[in-house]
């Protein structure tokens, strides 16, 4: 039987989300890619278990994440119900709606339909009676926002969810979003953007939108699918993500200009003591905006050089600078 580490909290740091009472870890788990069922159960669950033992509370799924779609859902589900099922109360667990899930008109965007049956689909994989939080995972072209915010709105009311947040919505959208939300009585807590050193589209009015609303930041590919860290300083290996093994990532985003970037940014970190990975996660940190950060991982030992950012002293004005020139902004 499984027993938590009593001195998980002992190291961890604890951000609050926005102008609202919940507080996330400096770096949480996403279960995005290595948790589905073509994955060794054994590996999903040590790094679950890890996680959590080393303060991490929140784990962050969708209904589509696999592969196969849902079956991350179904992996963390087993491990709740056999390993962490007395934790309950010490975790968040979010999930999401909106990428393509099941066949037919209703599978996939923003519809009330969409939405409400996939969380439901995403409880009762889970064997959960409510997620922690809820989010709208992509911004619809045609179904109204009201109708959308609108479904958030009433997986909270039902006791479904406990929060509602929104993931890859542009500035525009996302004020909008969070303003029909506030109509509606409820403050959208977070939201999910992609965010790394090397892509900064959320500088581009989404933070400082988010900073005005209160509303929290977690992005998600801070690492950069791989690249941030001491995976491609030799340039492409046989087995990674960049030489086909992944649809994200393809030898043709890994140019000489790009490896010469990774490599500046290396010695950036080097001597700041750190890991490049574990200096892209104290980057993303710099703004306060930022609530958590979300990580993937393939084992255990991974989680734990990430959490290792935190150690780092703040940034210099120098420092940020010289990362800005060596991703080329």
């Amino acid at each position: 039987m499984y027993q938590a580490d009593k001195r998980r909290y002992d190291a961890m740091a604890y951000n609050r989300v926005g102008r609202s009472g919940l507080r996330l870890p400096y770096v949480s788990l996403g279960l995005w890619h290595n948790f589905g069922s073509q994955f060794p159960h054994d590996n999903s669950r040590e790094m679950v278990l890890g996680a959590f033992d080393l303060g991490i509370t929140h784990f962050d799924l969708a209904n589509n994440y696999g592969p196969i779609p849902g079956s991350a859902e179904t992996t963390f589900g087993r491990i709740l119900k056999e390993d962490l099922a007395p934790y309950r109360d010490e975790l968040i667990i979010s999930t999401k709606s909106g990428y393509l899930m099941w066949e037919g008109p209703y599978g996939e965007w923003g519809s009330r339909k969409q939405m409400l049956a996939s969380l439901d689909q995403s409880l009762k994989r889970m064997g959960l009676e409510y997620v922690d939080i809820f989010y709208a995972h992509r911004p619809d072209p045609e179904t109204p926002l009201e109708e959308t915010m609108g479904a958030l709105a009433q997986a909270l009311r039902q006791g479904k969810a406990l929060y509602v947040g929104i993931s890859n919505y542009g500035p525009e959208r996302a004020a909008q979003a969070i303003d029909l939300l506030r109509q509606m009585g409820i403050h959208c807590l977070i939201h999910q953007p992609r965010y790394n050193i090397l892509d900064r589209t959320p500088e581009e009015g989404l933070y400082q939108l988010l900073a005005e609303k209160g509303v929290g930041a977690i992005p998600f590919s801070p690492l950069a699918q791989g690249l941030l860290t001491n995976r491609y300083l030799g340039g492409i290996p046989a087995d990674s993500r960049a030489a086909g093994k992944s649809m994200f990532l393809n030898p043709n985003q890994i140019d000489e200009a790009t490896l010469n970037k990774i490599s500046a940014l290396n010695q950036i970190a080097q001597a700041r003591g750190q890991s490049l990975a574990q200096m892209a996660i104290s980057w993303l940190h710099k703004d306060p905006v930022t609530s958590s950060v979300i990580i993937g991982a393939s084992r255990l030992s991974q989680i734990r050089d990430c959490i290792k950012a935190q150690e780092a002293p703040a940034f210099s004005a120098q420092e940020l600078q010289a990362i800005d020139e060596a991703a080329g902004f």
